[in-house]
């Protein structure tokens, strides 16, 4: 058998080689060529094992996948605090199995009290911190009603149905990964910094792989919710402990801005890439059109033949990547408050016009790009959940607290973690954010905005059918990670796991870098690069992107990203 599957890898790199697809040493070994989870019924993929298996068992019984997406959501608000928590926000696209397909917006919003200079000091630069660490950088939490909406428009069993799973394992508290523990470990300055109180997150010794991390504060505030829905989480006891929260550390959320919380249905933004139809988020996420935008741009270029990370291909999709993230930085923003240009940012011969600049020689600087003149103007901790039902209902869904734990700030008494989304707005228009994403005006910081996204969660159509599920968490790289992984699939022909698992590099216009992973380009490539004019800084690997994907015989694939504890399960 081992020899047979010797076999099977060495004609496989062959053939890959032929395409014109090489891989380095580390970039093979990271390349899982065999197919994830299959499923002929139904898949659900996420960050942790334990949400996987509370949404798959919602499938089983009979649930619809957006009945599996509200488990998972709350189940991941439990297992996995890193970014999954109802303390935060996210967007969910739909398509039904009749075609119809749709969006909600659950970000969170900013408080009525927030000022654009509230993070400024008096001589008007940007105060370190105050956007990120603590009571001041968090957001109007979006997730319960989200959640609550679209259980009420999509869902099909009844709601405790949906979130007792997750009140039972935050009950008996959750067994730590060894990433999990890892990751507790590393905040803990953060955690003691944010609280003024000793929290569940913290203990003196460190935490370790088989630790069980004790939650009944957060199962008691899950209970409210269940019994008594919105109001169990947006007034009553939870929301006096969220305000007592605020008071404790300065914040400025009061009663009233959760009570005025709502979720927004919104329409998708949609586009065709070589005969595939592309769904994606719309603004206040920059997601879905910075997508099409950029599979827009390389549409007319032969990257099939170039290969896999071949320098042109690179080349080809930086040039549109620094172009894009321009754009970003002027138009995009809350549509509520601003006038989002999509049709205009959307247009092909925009489009056309925005690469003609490029050269197929040398990088184009990005200090001498900036974003394009329309024809007409009119985190790193998130987490990504890919879901298909037994009728070919999906759901494809990106939530989020932005940074690592958010604000690090818990809810006394409440058990969860309230994000720091605060820092997604342009603090100072021109200024990086944690991110090192530059904003405009358009995403300035005003009472009740919703702040921009990178958020991209993405749904694909192939003659009128589902094809693909795909979604990842990574602050500033989602974007691309998701153009790369489409890519892989239609233009590579990698299987779902194989997409998920590539090497992937990135760039957004400033700094004007190419970032790839570690195990992303072969030592040729990347003097060829050089050579061009591209800057390469190596990062350690981002995204965790989780895919499901259609195959020939109408089964599901599940890919879930090898650098976390994502887990596919199908049935």
């Amino acid at each position: 058998m081992n020899n047979q599957k010797n076999i099977i890898w060495v004609l496989v790199l062959l053939l890959w080689q032929q395409v014109g697809c090489t891989f380095s040493d580390k970039a093979k070994t990271s390349m899982q060529l065999n197919r994830g989870a299959i499923g002929a019924k139904g898949m659900v993929v996420s960050a942790h094992p334990e949400a996987s298996k509370i949404g798959l068992a919602i499938l089983q019984k009979g649930g619809n996948a957006y009945d599996a997406a509200v488990a998972t959501e709350f189940a991941l608000a439990v297992a996995y605090p890193v970014a999954g928590n109802i303390g935060g926000g996210g967007f969910f696209v739909y398509r039904k199995n009749n075609g119809e397909t749709g969006a909600l917006d659950y970000r969170e919003k900013a408080p009525g009290a927030a000022s654009a200079d509230m993070y400024l000091d008096p001589q008007g630069k940007i105060i370190p911190g105050a956007s990120t660490l603590g009571h001041l950088a968090v957001g109007v939490p979006g997730a319960v009603d989200g959640m609550i909406e679209v259980h009420k428009r999509l869902g099909k069993l009844p709601f405790v149905d949906l979130i007792q799973p997750a009140i039972d394992l935050a009950a008996k508290g959750v067994v730590l990964t060894e990433k999990e523990a890892k990751a507790l470990n590393a905040s803990q300055k953060g955690f003691l910094l944010a609280n003024k109180f000793t929290t569940h997150l913290v203990r003196e010794s460190p935490w370790k792989a088989g630790d069980v991390l004790p939650l009944t504060d957060l199962a008691r505030t899950l209970e409210r919710i269940r019994d008594k829905g919105r109001a169990g989480f947006y007034e009553g006891e939870t929301a006096d402990l969220i305000i007592k929260e605020m008071k404790r550390g300065g914040g400025i959320i009061t009663h009233q801005d959760l009570k005025n919380y709502k979720s927004v249905w919104r329409i998708p933004v949609s586009g065709m890439y070589k005969g595939y139809k592309v769904i994606s988020m719309a603004p206040p996420s920059s997601g879905g059109i910075a997508l099409l935008q950029l599979l827009n741009m390389v549409e007319p270029y032969d990257v099939k033949t170039w290969g896999w990370q071949q320098p042109k291909t690179i080349h080809v999709m930086v040039e549109a990547e620094r172009r894009v993230y321009a754009d970003r930085a002027a138009y995009l923003g809350d549509p509520d408050f601003f006038k989002v240009p999509v049709a205009d940012l959307l247009n092909p011969v925009y489009l056309r016009s925005r690469m003609a600049s490029m050269s197929m020689d040398k990088a184009t600087p990005s200090d001498e790009l900036s974003a394009g003149k329309l024809l007409a103007m009119e985190s790193d901790q998130t987490t990504h959940y890919s879901i298909v039902d037994q009728w070919g209902n999906a759901a494809s869904v990106t939530t989020t607290l932005n940074g690592p734990y958010g604000s690090k700030v818990v809810v006394e008494g409440a058990g969860f973690l309230l994000n720091n989304e605060m820092d997604d707005f342009s603090s100072k228009p021109g200024e990086p954010n944690r991110y090192g994403l530059v904003g405009g005006e358009a995403n300035a910081i005003a009472p009740g905005k919703r702040m921009l996204s990178s958020m991209t969660p993405t749904i694909i159509e192939k003659d009128g059918k589902l094809f693909m599920v795909v979604g990842t968490p990574g602050g500033s790289t989602i974007i691309t990670s998701v153009f790369q992984t489409i890519l892989n699939v239609i233009d590579h022909s990698m299987t779902m796991q194989q997409a998920v698992s590539a090497p992937r590099f990135h760039h957004q216009w400033l700094p004007d870098k190419v970032s790839p992973e570690a195990n992303a380009f072969t030592p040729e490539v990347r003097e060829v690069l050089k050579k061009m004019g591209h800057t390469l800084e190596t990062r350690a690997n981002y995204g965790r992107v989780e895919g499901i994907l259609r195959l020939p015989n109408g089964t599901w694939e599940g890919g879930a990203d090898p650098r976390g504890d994502d887990t596919a399960l199908g049935y």
